[in-house]
């Protein structure tokens, strides 16, 4: 970017109208996902456009009527933790404490800074649900519970664990907010900082839901695919033929400081979060309105606060839930937000949950992170398993391999039960990931 491009300038200076003067900066990344369980690894796996969703051989033991799953890929727990400590930690807590301890690694040594200003922000779908499914499966209520059963399935049970890992004693929030999650935690860090609260933040989202359980109440509800015989075809976000996701567990976390801090210590800068915006459907528990109005008004809000309009956009990272309201709903809030741009059509639309499943809470914070990466390096992501349909009109979905186009801000968009809808607009430092730094 040149010293005389009016982005840059923007950036620079306050933002207009009602949005902050205070930029946030993202310093570091750490994730565990099905995609992988390093920045890189699942970085070119998303690229990839590669599904990743498997049988997993303790639903088919059981029977049940969904097979699949999307599993973390090369996650070790020993790497991170004693034999101890795995004891006190579920899985949950495990993989987002060692992407978090990732992130923080990633942000480097000057990243550590007063413990009072410094936050921990966790997004995730409920209480610990591997640790309560476990309990739920064996029915244990005897003398013989263990004393760490308490610990494992408390809602706060992570962010408890990353604040005390790394010494963080300002707020240590957990946010509950269905698929929203993990977008939301980032965002209330990102707004945090800029008001003045805390001066940085490791900040994500994680959940681990591959329990038995959880899958028959899922495919109980009609979310899931019911594509056992071809798992790598179930996932398809916006084709006509979509019947449903497929469930992934991961963790995905940033680390957070204002922009002004991170040059000053000479923080590599992945980019920034320039905007942030979430709005509530009022409509229904689990379905979404029709017309995807208060997610575009998410998306409309979130590009106000950037200094931006949607002809600025790059891309956009779609939720892409490949259920057949959800995906109607965005496209019609997409077409919404775009339609009037100066280009007449939709930015290039990526959907990351055709590659890694759905993340439940840790999806809006690891696709943020891989689609600041991608609007850096000026690459859009494949949608897999996409052949089109009524439903995907007016939308540029990119298929087959990533599409090349300048390096320009992200919108990455989230939605969820309960009517929630979150987007985030990531500005990016063209990184060297792409060269193979």
């Amino acid at each position: 970017m040149s010293a005389d491009d009016p982005r840059d300038l923007r950036r620079r200076l306050p933002l207009s109208g009602s949005g902050p003067a205070t930029r946030v900066a993202v310093t570091g990344m750490g994730v565990k996902s099905p995609a992988g369980s390093t920045v890189k690894d699942a970085y070119a796996t998303v690229l990839s456009g590669k599904p990743q969703a498997v049988h997993v051989p303790a639903f088919l033991d059981l029977g049940l009527p969904v097979t699949m799953g999307c599993p973390v890929q090369g996650f070790c727990p020993e790497a991170y933790f004693s034999k101890a400590e795995r004891r006190r930690l579920d899985r949950t807590a495990q993989l987002g404490v060692a992407a978090a301890a990732d992130a923080v690694t990633d942000a480097g040594p000057g990243f550590a800074g007063d413990p009072a200003r410094s936050g921990v922000y966790v997004g995730s779908g409920g209480v610990s649900l591997a640790a309560a499914m476990e309990l739920t499966d064996h029915g244990r209520v005897d003398a013989a519970m263990p004393v760490t059963t308490v610990p494992r399935i408390m809602p706060n049970a992570t962010a408890a664990w990353i604040s005390i890992r790394h010494r963080m004693q300002g707020p240590c929030v957990t946010v509950t907010a269905a698929c929203v999650s993990g977008a939301m935690a980032v965002g209330e860090a990102v707004q945090a900082i800029r008001a003045g609260r805390i001066d940085r933040a490791v900040a994500g989202g994680v959940d681990a839901p591959l329990a038995p359980a959880f899958i028959a109440a899922f495919a109980r509800l009609g979310a899931l695919s019911r594509r056992n015989d071809a798992p790598c075809e179930a996932g398809r976000p916006f084709d006509d033929r979509r019947d449903g996701f497929v469930l992934g567990e991961g963790a995905a976390f940033l680390t957070l400081e204002r922009t002004e801090d991170a040059e000053k210590r000479g923080a590599r800068i992945y980019g920034e979060i320039t905007g942030y915006a979430v709005a509530t459907d009022a409509a229904h528990i689990v379905g979404p309105r029709d017309d995807g109005a208060l997610l575009a008004r998410a998306m409309t809000t979130a590009l106000e606060e950037a200094g931006l309009t949607p002809h600025d956009v790059g891309h956009v990272n779609a939720h892409g839930s490949s259920t057949r309201p959800g995906d109607r709903a965005e496209a019609a809030a997409l077409r919404t937000v775009f339609g009037g741009s100066a280009s007449g059509a939709t930015p290039p639309i990526a959907a990351v949950k055709g590659v890694t499943g759905y993340l439940l809470g840790a999806g809006g914070a690891f696709e943020a992170a891989i689609a600041l990466l991608c609007a850096g390096d000026g690459l859009v992501p494949p949608v897999p398993n996409f052949g089109g349909g009524a439903d995907s009109a007016g939308l540029d979905i990119v298929t087959t391999s990533p599409r090349r186009l300048a390096p320009a801000p992200a919108l990455s968009c989230s939605t969820g039960f309960g009517g929630q809808n979150a987007a985030l607009v990531l500005d990016p430092v063209p990184s060297r990931w792409a060269a193979g730094a």
